[in-house]
């Protein structure tokens, strides 16, 4: 349940079980949008769930599960932060016709067994004739219909082992499909409670619920807590873990003015926070919020299964009952064969495996993107993605840093002084989001200039070009050239190009009154990444409003990995070449973070933007949003677009084949009713497992092992959050970093509580193992906390003999008794900040990574 802020709307979540596939969306729209208050309604089928927006005041969840209940659906509402109700095992009337089914096969030791059958039918029918009493009502035809014909038929013929056979197969496979979906939709579950409920007012110390903060409201975020909702550190440094949020491997340093989300995991510092949004507003809930809109985005392959599933099953239908009439009409001999062979068309009449093939995969799809860091607005996104044929990418910001450094900056106009230069593109810089805008003000501040943005008027971005603003009736133009034509000057500075830099002007109305230089370094990992993106066999193309000399020194930069490189250009000239990308290669994706790229984005087939902290503009035009930085990441989610679509023709071909091999069975004169019931609920079953495997990971068993012999800073595997990442790259498989937060909302903050959970460490270590390695069993056992000598500023020394646990490394304690990882040096000094390793020998990591563990244990 979710209560908008500012207006009388809830959203809440129902769970549905009688939700089997899309032919069930329009009853459910059917029956809800009708009644009063309810403002919009969401279905999403492979979790069975069903989101409405309603106003409480005029209709109640208690309504709304009435509603769908009458229509036998089976909802029921689902409570914020629990999982939902599945039955761990079949009901008992599932177990019973089961059982009774098993012994009437023994009727050919004693016959009368064979009445079994008939009660075994009796025990599991009750279920499958409500469904279609109430689809008959609701004038639909749904498997449960066909399923009471084919039972209804198979004891005319006085076939009551292939009734049972029915009965029980089919209750059987629904209730391991509701299982399956269960499993599906549990990354769902663990993205809507990333964010915690709750949230401490740092003036007072009063807990209150998350959903009624303000923004700018000052919050307290203690080392082991979850930020509540999105801010800006006011006060206080940490290291904060954003894997649950971005990817990211390893935890980010923050401090005053740094940005923070809601849902990741401060490590090991106390900060005080300003809320930047409203907590439905954050990036979870908007995360959670296009995961959701995206289930309602269909692909082309879904939309044309779904328009042939509207005639399948009455064209079947109608066929069966030709096979059973017209023999019976002709007095054709053995009419029961032609009977039984017309029972086996009506259960293969359902398309339900069809129409989930794709559905599921794309629902299991958007969920592992989401995990390691990507936001996709639709399955039509995901299969264009799929068929990328070349990628155009921004260069500042994406392929690059976008963190500037000003190499030069200079006057020339003697009218105007150095520091009053500064202070004028300071001041009107520092209303700019652009990474040059930050260098300038940066280098301002460095000379001793604070820059007055409260003195800059007639405020103006140019994009492409550069930026205007008027100061004490001054008119004040920077950016590269082409702003000279802004400013109305037709002489331009000359400036002796350095390769690798971007250059910059600076106009007083028409006259040149200063000139700057600023260099920008390519982002680690972009060359590969682009390497990896032309082995799958994708064209790349640089697009950039820079300077021609500053894209060439990036090309040079990523090993000269992109065919076409095209500098000095207007988002409109941006526009023209994406489209003239498309006509020449076909599909194309952009990749981008800034206001300009937005015309771009939009054009092409795909479009991805850069970043949680990017272009608001960008992030909203774009089609798929990269929460990261990590542009290595892009190869990946091309991967799992292609992994994705390959799943659903995989699913497609299971359903298709499946009942055609059943029927050319029938046809061959073995018309089998259990084994077309099998092909059915079995099939659908199939597609929804093998969808399920997009969720996983790659393991591997020898991951343990290899931590040992390569001394990894941290201990074991076992470990999850930010250990668990660590790990995952040393090939140890973790589900999902899902648990870390769930058991970190349940950990108090306080230090005396995390220094009694690693006291207790030893007695737990076990629990926690996952890589089945006795050999770390051991080591844990082992390891215990010692307590240092002397006391450095960033660490503390270790007594030389102490017990060693996991990869050789002893576990040292603080003066706050938090233990720590690290290699022991001489001396036995143990470094406590990562960022110090580097200065001291044989310092490896962290109490950022043991902190983790402790809090995930």
């Amino acid at each position: 349940m979710e209560v908008q802020q500012g207006s009388p709307e809830m959203k809440s979540y129902f769970d549905v079980l009688g939700l089997c596939c899309s032919s069930e969306v329009p009853l459910i729209e059917n029956t809800l949008r009708p009644l009063e208050g309810v403002h919009k309604v969401s279905v999403i089928v492979p979790s069975k769930t069903v989101i409405v927006v309603h106003d409480p005041l005029l209709i109640s969840q208690l309504q709304i599960v009435k509603a769908l209940n009458q229509a036998k659906l089976e909802a029921t509402v689902r409570v914020y932060g629990q999982d939902k109700i599945i039955k761990k095992w079949p009901s008992p009337h599932i177990l019973a016709s089961g059982l009774l089914l098993l012994i009437s096969m023994f009727k050919h030791f004693f016959h009368p067994l064979k009445w079994l059958a008939i009660a075994a039918v009796a025990v599991g029918l009750p279920s499958i004739a409500l469904r279609s009493v109430t689809a008959i009502q609701r004038c639909t035809l749904d498997i449960n219909i066909l399923m009471l014909m084919a039972v209804a038929g198979a004891v005319a013929l006085e076939d009551y082992s292939e009734a049972g056979f029915i009965v029980f197969l089919f209750t059987i496979a629904e209730w391991l499909e509701s299982l399956a979906s269960h499993k599906a939709s549990a990354g769902m579950s663990s993205l809507m409670r990333m964010a915690p409920q709750k949230a401490i007012l740092a003036e007072t110390g009063e807990v209150v619920n998350a959903q009624d903060v303000k923004v700018s409201t000052i919050l307290a975020v203690k080392a082991g807590e979850l930020i509540p909702i999105d801010g800006v550190v006011v006060q206080g440094r940490s290291e904060v873990d954003e894997s649950s949020l971005t990817g990211e491997s390893f935890p980010v340093s923050k401090q005053p003015q740094s940005l923070v989300w809601a849902g990741t995991l401060n490590i090991d510092g106390y900060i005080s926070v300003r809320t930047t949004a409203l907590a439905e507003q954050s990036a979870v809930a908007r995360m959670v919020r296009l995961v959701e809109e995206a289930q309602n985005r269909r692909s082309k392959t879904q939309t044309l299964i779904d328009s042939c599933a509207k005639y399948y099953t009455p064209g079947i239908v109608m066929i069966a009952a030709g096979f059973a009439v017209v023999p019976l009409a002709i007095r054709a001999k053995n009419p029961k064969k032609w009977l039984k062979l017309a029972l086996v068309l009506l259960v293969s009449a359902c398309p339900c495996a069809l129409v989930l093939s794709t559905p599921v995969a794309t629902f299991c799809a958007l969920l592992k993107a989401a995990r390691i860091g990507f936001l996709i607005k639709g399955g039509d996104v995901l299969e264009n993605l799929a068929g990328i044929k070349a990628i155009a990418f921004d260069k500042t910001g994406t392929l690059t840093n976008g963190e500037f450094t000003v190499m030069d900056f200079r006057s020339v106009s003697s009218d105007v002084s150095m520091e009053t230069l500064l202070l004028w593109v300071s001041s009107i810089e520092s209303k700019s989001s652009h990474p040059m805008a930050s260098a300038l003000v940066d280098y301002a501040k460095s000379n001793c200039v604070e820059p007055k943005p409260e003195t800059v008027s007639e405020f103006h971005i140019y994009p492409g070009e550069g930026i205007h603003g008027e100061i004490d009736g001054k008119n004040i133009y920077i950016g590269n050239k082409r702003i000279a034509s802004r400013a109305l000057c037709e002489r331009i500075p000359d400036i002796k190009d350095t390769q690798g830099i971007s250059y910059g002007y600076i106009f007083l109305d028409s006259t040149p009154i200063g000139i700057f230089t600023l260099s920008d370094t390519c982002r680690s990992g972009a060359a590969q990444a682009l390497k990896e993106l032309k082995s799958l066999g994708i064209k790349l193309a640089m697009l950039t409003g820079d300077s021609s000399e500053a894209a060439m020194h990036a090309q040079n930069q990523l090993g000269n990995a992109i065919e076409d490189v095209h500098a000095e250009l207007l988002p409109e000239d941006k526009v023209r070449l994406v489209g003239e990308l498309k006509a020449r290669e076909g599909s194309v994706a952009m990749v981008g973070d800034g206001m300009n790229d937005a015309p771009s984005l939009a054009l092409a087939d795909v479009g991805i933007s850069m970043g949680l902290s990017g272009s608001a503009v960008a992030m909203e035009t774009s089609h798929v949003t990269l929460l990261s930085i990590d542009i290595g990441k892009i190869p990946k989610i091309i991967r799992l677009a292609k992994k994705t679509y390959f799943k659903i023709i995989q699913n497609i071909f299971f359903s298709v084949v499946t009942k055609v091999v059943v029927l050319a069975i029938a046809f061959a004169g073995h018309p089998l009713l259990w084994a077309a019931v099998l092909a059915d609920v079995g099939t659908c079953l199939l597609v929804i497992l093998n969808s399920m495997m997009l969720l996983q990971s790659k393991k591997s068993k020898k991951c343990c092992k290899s931590a040992h012999k390569k001394q990894t800073e941290i201990p074991h595997c076992a470990n999850k959050g930010l250990a668990h990442r660590s790990c995952e790259n040393q090939g140890c498989h973790m589900e999902s970093s899902n648990d870390s937060h769930e058991t970190a909302q349940k950990v108090s903050s306080s230090e005396e509580h995390l220094v009694s959970i690693a006291e207790g460490r030893k007695h737990t270590c076990k629990k926690s193992q996952t890589c089945n390695d006795k050999s770390m069993e051991e080591d844990c056992e082992s390891s215990k906390s010692c307590t240092g000598k002397d006391e450095k500023e960033h660490g503390v020394c270790c007594s030389a003999n102490s017990k060693e646990p996991c990869g050789k490394e002893p576990i040292c304690s603080s003066s706050h008794g938090l233990p720590h990882t690290g290699r022991r040096k001489t001396g036995g000094c143990c470094s406590s900040y990562r960022k110090r390793c580097g200065q001291r020998d044989g310092c490896c990591t962290s109490g950022i990574v043991q902190l983790q563990e402790i809090i995930a244990e």
